[in-house]
């Protein structure tokens, strides 16, 4: 029974063992959050034509990725505020030159666009924009001096997958959803706090459910025909606002809604309580659902070249 019972253990947590890890500790904070390195490698994106729920144009189609970074569980409000709030940030930093009074910083919502959900103590980081998670993103970088940004959409559905190919990264099995993720049937109508349920293969947790995830990419219909004749690290820049893609579900979707190849369109209504005009580029009021979290590059940049980075993939 012991022997079992280790390798049952062992079985678990295998895949986090072979990967390297790393925690990075917010400079001037200690407000913490951990990355795994996933090396690059071919996929195959999309789904099978018998997969329920799938799109029409889904299909498969191979990708090739570089390595990169992934934090393991979606951004926090708590670590958010660091940035939101100038008296939570300091001048402490890894890069020289980093000065707090120089942030750009989101506008102070006008009411809780929360709905009481819950911030303080582990929940994810939502209602921001894409443009505000980059902004983030952004800010973040130059604390440390890495390139911290969001995921592309391959990167985000590699990491899903986790070395799968099945509907979800724990298998075909809809049953097993609340095992591993916050959805309609068991979220009470509301995001919980992250890393509650089992983590995917890869030590990745609320992949599945809880609150969507923004990805770097323009949303297009025609995504995976453009594949086709760019499936090396792709990513659709942005040529304006609206919209991108986000990833994964979140607390208000039906199961199938989780699949690890769904995808779905931002949505300007989600902006649509905003009385500033222009809206805002930070807040969106309708989407206590979304949130997101980082990649740190594999590419060493200099600040300059991040700078231009972000002002090519920002669009307000």
């Amino acid at each position: 029974m012991r022997f079992i019972l280790i390798f049952v253990i062992l079985s678990t947590f295998l895949p986090l063992f072979s990967q390297k890890i790393s925690v990075v500790t917010i400079p001037g904070s200690q407000q913490r959050f951990t990355l795994v390195h996933l090396p690059g490698g071919n996929f195959e994106m999309g789904s099978p034509t018998d997969q329920p729920g799938r799109n029409a144009n889904e299909g498969l189609h191979k990708v090739s990725l570089d390595s990169f970074w992934i934090g393991i569980h979606e951004v926090t409000f708590d670590e958010f505020f660091l940035f939101q709030f100038r008296t939570f940030d300091t001048d402490t930093a890894t890069e020289e030159g980093f000065k707090a009074d120089a942030i750009a910083r989101p506008s102070p919502p006008y009411y809780d666009f929360t709905y009481g959900r819950g911030k303080a103590g582990g929940f994810p980081a939502t209602t921001m924009t894409q443009q505000g998670a980059m902004r983030y993103c952004k800010w973040l970088s130059d604390k440390t001096g890495d390139l911290y940004r969001l995921p592309t959409e391959a990167e985000w559905e590699y990491a899903c997958k986790a070395g799968t190919q099945t509907v979800y990264s724990w298998g075909d099995d809809a049953l097993k959803a609340g095992e591993y993720a916050w959805y309609y049937d068991n979220s009470s109508g509301s995001y919980q706090k992250t890393g509650t349920k089992k983590p995917n293969p890869w030590g990745l947790y609320d992949m599945h459910g809880n609150v969507m995830e923004w990805c770097i990419d323009f949303y297009t219909e025609d995504y995976y025909a453009r594949l086709d004749s760019n499936a090396v690290n792709p990513i659709i820049f942005p040529l304006k606002k609206h919209s991108r893609t986000v990833k994964g579900g979140c607390f208000e979707d039906e199961v199938v809604a989780l699949r690890s190849a769904a995808r779905k369109k931002s949505d300007p209504k989600w902006q649509q309580r905003d009385p500033q005009i222009p809206k805002s580029k930070w807040w969106n009021p309708e989407s206590p659902f979304v949130g997101f979290r980082v990649v740190r590059d594999g590419r060493k940049m200099t600040k300059a070249e991040r700078d231009a980075f972000f002002e090519k993939v920002i669009k307000d």
